[in-house]
């Protein structure tokens, strides 16, 4: 009798952290106030082992300077505005919705247009032991190389859960930098992304311009505007659906728990895959 009670006790523990169960979310601040010439903000501290999530916005025509830390790979998600940066002595066009990756830079240079204010998304991931020993393994190309793409630019995949008038991309390919892979995935209501599951990896959502959606998971909801950044629950039954005439256009990020579980991303299918 005892050990059935604490069963009981248990699955009820159980059921009351699935239906108390919140979606962390944060909507970025694009309007600067007045004479702020540069802005930052970590944005969901700690939810992710190993992964730093700032907001930063500048303005005005100085250039910022940025350094590699070391035992880190960074990437740089340009959302709103436009500008420049620089990199190995190249310089990169910056206008809404484009991805750089510095790689072997040990600095890069970033400048706002004028009188422009220029938002990006700095993604900051820990390398493990075992990231450093796969990183010798991947292409020369995708480590030694600036990696730069403006998000339209990108291949184009379909998936099961999303209905055929949705066109996702693949903004960020794995073996880049390991155990990590991004895209983005747009269409116009009345439309969803079907509930799924995927207990093998950690997944941000950054809603990009015009975005307007709910994400739901397990038995929380929660409305998904454009500009903010949310967590999906590990493990949860996750999917987004979006009213008539309104926008979805947002970026998954996904962060692996190992390199098993990149099998996840041949549920991707491209072109090439036929």
């Amino acid at each position: 009798m005892k050990k059935l009670s604490t069963s009981i006790l248990l699955l009820a523990s159980m059921m009351i952290q699935l239906y108390c169960q919140e979606i962390p979310i944060e909507n970025l601040t694009t309007k600067l106030p007045p004479n702020t010439q540069q802005y930052s903000k970590s944005i969901l501290e700690n939810e992710i082992k190993g992964i730093v999530v700032e907001h930063i916005a500048i303005t005005g025509e100085k250039a910022v300077l940025d350094y590699a830390k070391k035992g880190y790979k960074t990437i740089y998600m340009f959302v709103k505005g436009n500008g420049n940066l620089t990199a190995l002595n190249k310089v990169y066009e910056i206008v809404p919705e484009t991805i750089l990756l510095p790689n072997i830079a040990k600095s890069i240079s970033i400048k706002a247009a004028k009188n422009d204010s220029l938002h990006y998304i700095k993604i900051s991931s820990k390398l493990t032991a075992q990231d450093l020993l796969d990183l010798k393994e991947f292409p020369a190309t995708n480590t030694q190389n600036v990696y730069y793409a403006k998000f339209t630019d990108c291949k184009p995949y379909t998936e099961p859960i999303k209905s055929p008038n949705t066109i996702s991309r693949t903004i960020l390919p794995n073996k880049y930098i390991p155990r990590i892979a991004m895209g983005t995935v747009q269409t116009k209501g009345p439309d969803k992304v079907d509930a799924h599951e995927h207990p093998m990896l950690e997944q941000l959502f950054l809603g990009l311009s015009k975005n307007n959606a709910v994400v739901y998971a397990d038995a929380a909801k929660v409305a998904f505007p454009e500009y903010s950044i949310l967590h999906i629950p590990l493990g949860s039954s996750h999917s987004v659906t979006v009213e008539k005439d309104e926008v979805l256009y947002y970026v998954w990020m996904d962060f692996f728990l190992d390199k098993k579980g990149e099998e996840w991303l041949k549920t991707h299918n491209t072109k090439d895959d036929k």
